[in-house]
């Protein structure tokens, strides 16, 4: 995630950050506190964000929501382009969860089989959602320096994704929906990738099976799936492997032949770049903490 609006608006106001980590996969987690009198303004951001108030924020209000007031597991759901204006009127400790819109959308289309665009985060304001609370304070519970704690945070800011696309999604008003994939379309491009995903596949072939130009069909799909055709294989690649290594029997050079990698050490490279530590280390971890996802 290249820029963070809502981060770094915060850093230029009086708020104080704890800490900060990736958490893999294009997840960010923020602890944050704030104490001085002030307002803010977040314009059109490009991510969303999900805020957990952890302490305090009786006195933090949204202009229009005068209403409502925030306190202690109050949730708020801030989607990327939204604007909002805040009014900082005491002490305040928080979380923040920072994800794309394609992170989000691919999950419409794993979770839903629905296009991405057809679906719009909702915007919320000091929500009550105890699953959800609960999941954020063990998130800033964690210590992000370490790796284990890193995956830890990175399974749990997945399941607050999965939570939030089954309870706060609507549908975009106006609808407008062209130039996609069908629904039927879409399931046999998926059934293709998951039977192919341990060879090389191009979208020439994805576009053979659909009768299309190359051109249109990598159009279609991006419309369709929020991602370009490789970036969506790729995606499921990482997936299928981090689901190979939960098993401890099997081998690594097996794990990267079965998702597609050309070596064990191309996986590790991707692997490290997408979660930030190593095939193995994500194997110590899935393995020994199963409970803990």
């Amino acid at each position: 995630m290249s820029t963070l609006q809502v981060f770094d608006t915060l850093t230029r106001s009086h708020a104080d950050l704890e800490r900060r980590a990736p958490l893999g996969d294009g997840l960010v987690a923020a602890l944050w506190q704030r104490n001085r009198l002030e307002d803010t303004v977040y314009r059109r951001p490009g991510h969303h964000t999900l805020s957990l108030y952890l302490e305090g924020g009786f006195g933090i209000v949204r202009r229009g929501l005068a209403e409502q007031r925030g306190a202690p597991d109050k949730l708020c759901i801030l989607p990327a382009e939204h604007e909002s204006y805040w009014q900082i009127n005491g002490r305040i400790r928080f979380l923040h969860l920072y994800f794309t819109p394609e992170q989000f959308g691919a999950l419409a289309v794993t979770m839903l089989d629905r296009e991405p665009r057809e679906l719009a985060l909702n915007d919320r304001t000091y929500m009550d959602d105890a699953r959800l609370a609960a999941l954020c304070r063990r998130l800033a519970a964690l210590d992000w320096r370490d790796a284990d704690g890193r995956l830890t945070g990175n399974a749990l800011g997945h399941e607050a994704l999965a939570h939030l696309m089954l309870t706060q999604t609507g549908r975009r008003r106006p609808l407008v929906v062209k130039g996609g994939l069908a629904p039927a379309q879409r399931r046999r491009v998926r059934e293709l990738v998951e039977a192919r995903l341990d060879s090389a596949l191009t979208v020439a072939e994805l576009a053979a099976e659909l009768a299309l130009s190359e051109y249109h069909f990598a159009r279609m799909f991006r419309a369709s799936f929020g991602l370009p055709p490789h970036a969506w294989i790729m995606r499921r690649r990482l997936e299928r492997a981090r689901e190979a290594l939960a098993r401890p029997d099997a081998p690594l050079a097996d794990v990267a032949a079965a998702c597609g990698y050309a070596s064990a050490s191309h996986l590790a490279n991707r692997f490290r770049a997408a979660l930030g530590v190593t095939p193995g280390d994500y194997r110590r971890w899935a393995t020994g903490s199963a409970g803990a996802r």
